[in-house]
Formats: structure tokens, sequence, C-alpha cells
């Protein structure tokens, strides 16, 4: 496992994950929201932010999170673990306000970008049904027989499975 591309909804852990798998791995890590977003949450042009993944990828080494559907083919044909955060509607939910709770709004520095509104209430609310098809079949196209495609379903899965591969690479 060098090359980790982390996918799911918000609120789903994928920045929690990415950093625990970063220090397990030695890896650097990506918070795609870092890079797509200054801390104006101004927008990278898209062809700019397309070509700042493809940088990122061309790397040893790499986890990498964030949804950024437009742009996935770029991680997942370079990837060769996928990670999708594929948790419940309700604990994505939790997630994003809990995390706005906990932390406060803003760019925390850590891949953290919390920005809570309409709009990302509506997409963490629909991700499941509208949302993850596509990225289900992103993932078959781009990443199925050739990467590690890993289903992590809750949070207590995924601490399991965090200790699992901690132990294998010790």
């Amino acid at each position: 496992m060098k090359k980790v591309a982390i996918v799911g909804c918000g609120g789903s852990g994928k920045s929690h994950v990415a950093r625990e798998l970063g220090r397990i791995l030695d890896a650097p890590v990506t918070h795609l929201d870092a890079a797509f977003y200054d801390d104006e949450w101004n927008a990278l042009p898209m062809d700019k932010f397309t070509e700042v993944q493809r940088e990122l990828v061309a790397k040893p080494r790499w986890v990498i999170d964030g949804n950024y559907n437009s742009t996935l083919p770029v991680r997942l044909e370079a990837c060769d673990t996928v990670i999708l955060m594929d948790v419940s509607t309700l604990a994505a939910l939790y997630g994003i306000f809990s995390r706005q709770i906990r932390l406060g709004a803003g760019h925390k520095g850590n891949g953290v970008h919390n920005r809570i509104h309409w709009g990302v209430i509506k997409y963490v609310a629909t991700y499941r049904r509208k949302m993850r098809p596509r990225v289900m079949a992103k993932i078959e196209e781009y990443a199925a027989g050739r990467a590690d495609v890993v289903l992590l379903a809750n949070r207590r899965q995924t601490r399991r499975w965090l200790r699992k591969v901690a132990a294998e690479q010790s």
C-alpha cells in the first residue's frame, strides 16, 4: 500500500483516515479541500486543480483524500488502494455537525475545512442516493481489478481496519 485514494461523503472520516494512514505508512498526505480552496474559500480553476493532482499522483508514495468526482479518474488510475468511506447518511450528517461543534468553522491547517451551509447539508443528505453510485462506477471503471478496494461502513470497522494495517506495517 503506497498510493492510496480515499473517497466518501463529507463527514465520513476521510481526513482522519488519511492522517492515520499517512502516519502508519510514512507517506505524505494531501487533503484535496486544502488544494482546491484558498483561505477565502476561492476555488482553484479546474484545469489547474487537475494538474495539481497529476503532479501529486506521479510521486512514489501518497495518501490523498477527497471526492471531486470530475477528477477522480486521475487518482483512481494511479492508486494501488482505494478506500471508500461508505458510512450511513446519519453517520455522515453527525460527522459534519460534530466536527463543526468540536473544531469551529474555517480552515484548520490539518485538512479540515469546515463550512456548513445548506448546499453541504443537502450534498451529505443525498450522497448515498446520488453520488455514491457515480463514485462506485468510477471505481469499477478505473481501479477494479488493478487496485485493492476497501469499503469501510462505520467508525468501529474503520478503527479495526487501521489497527490491522498498523500491525501489518510493524
